[in-house]
């Protein structure tokens, strides 16, 4: 998930994390870790259930800074350690959270350090439940949850499974990759709100015969980095996906897709009520026709000879039939010529805007986190950005094409 996060967007952020008691507890770690690599400067609070699951030094090892554990304590912020996520954090996230702290949240009741912190915490509130699935389902704890969530605060979780108890049921920390997620997106700002956005990534697979495809190397990072900076900004968002794509956040809607003509059947069907087209996916031009004879075997002939048919151009056939309120970005990949090729694509395909890059280049492209990329847009600006994370350039041209 952390290869995702946009750190030209989170860098300098804060978030105050609280930890409760719970055998859940070592995953704050992994939590705080993956926000920090993106650029988040991250606080803790420790309850004392907490500190007898995880040490508060591990935190402080890592570079959690302040890590608070009780009222009044030595550090020259003991006093007011209080409220002090509150005049400095962007966001309070409580993970996990134990039953007995949602009470005293949903109550008011501030005889904890991390309870008191939370009712001086004016920001988003973000709540990651951990506990036996039957302290969960009592309707104490449903009515804590409904009195949070009617005040604004947001639940992430929990899940079902069996807990360390040996119960089954919900009650288990939601998985980390949504818990970081969640709490990125309650750092930056909303402004996709609202907006359906169409996305195609990864390859499609052209089968050929019963065991054998054409395809290309294309992993679908580019296009799932788009995915997780259109959701964050909070995007609606379709991501039509060709085979072996990444795990795509939990917000995304995903639509598993094989070949070109399957791609382009579904964007199809979801592009009239989309606002935005993304089409990130490198896709077979040409299908070889079927062998049709199950399994080739080479010694049933000297040598192979493969037809191929032309597949439906996804980004043309859509870009013809754009309204005006509609906006499409593409995608070239080059092996010369780079902005030449570009520019006529973006006006052949009906594009507000395209990033383009040059196939075989050091630290970019296919199977890369990283990419370099020539973007020019319809009213003739063109820029040319350095290599930089997938994650970066995704909100970059996010950017650009909000503004367009």
């Amino acid at each position: 998930m952390n290869t995702l996060l946009p750190a030209c967007a989170l860098s300098g952020k804060r978030l105050h994390l609280g930890v409760c008691g719970s055998v859940a507890a070592y995953k704050a770690v992994d939590v705080m870790r993956a926000l920090q690599l993106a650029g988040v400067h991250v606080g803790v609070c420790l309850t004392e259930a907490a500190q007898r699951f995880i040490s508060p030094l591990t935190f402080a090892s890592l570079d959690a800074a302040p890590v608070y554990t009780r009222f009044f304590d030595d550090t020259e912020n003991g006093v007011f350690a209080h409220l002090d996520p509150g005049s400095c954090a962007h966001a309070l996230l409580v993970a996990p959270a134990a039953a007995s702290t949602l009470a005293r949240l949903a109550c008011g009741d501030a005889d904890t350090l991390l309870a008191a912190q939370a009712l001086a915490f004016a920001g988003p509130l973000l709540i990651a439940p951990a506990m036996n699935p039957r302290m969960w389902a009592h309707p104490a704890t449903r009515r804590n949850v409904e009195i949070l969530r009617m005040r604004g605060a947001s639940f992430i979780g929990p899940a079902a499974g069996r807990a360390a108890c040996g119960d089954d049921g919900e009650g288990k920390l939601a998985p980390i990759e949504d818990i970081v997620f969640a709490a990125a997106a309650a750092l930056l700002p909303q402004d996709l709100a609202g907006v359906n956005i169409v996305l195609t990534l990864g390859p499609t697979r052209e089968q050929w015969d019963a065991v054998r495809f054409w395809s290309n190397p294309s992993t679908g990072r580019m296009g799932a980095a788009l995915a997780c900076a259109a959701a964050l900004r909070g995007a609606t968002v379709n991501a039509i996906a060709g085979p072996g794509v990444p795990a795509l956040p939990a917000p995304v809607r995903r639509i598993d897709v094989v070949s070109a003509r399957d791609m382009f059947a579904a964007a199809r069907d979801v592009w009239p009520q989309a606002h935005v087209g993304i089409f990130a996916a490198a896709v077979a031009d040409f299908s070889p026709l079927p062998f049709g004879g199950g399994k080739f075997k080479k010694a049933d002939a000297t040598e192979l000879r493969i037809n191929f048919a032309p597949n439906p151009d996804i980004l043309a056939e859509l870009g013809k039939c754009a309204r005006p309120d509609q906006k499409i970005l593409g995608f070239a990949a080059e092996t010369q010529n780079l902005e030449i090729n570009a520019r006529n694509k973006l006006r052949a395909k009906n594009m507000r805007l395209i990033a383009a890059n040059l196939l075989g280049a050091s630290d970019s492209g296919f199977a890369s986190d990283r990419n370099t990329l020539f973007v020019a847009d319809c009213l003739g600006r063109e820029e040319h950005w350095p290599a930089m994370s997938k994650a970066d350039a995704a909100w970059r041209l996010l950017d650009w094409l909000s503004a367009l």
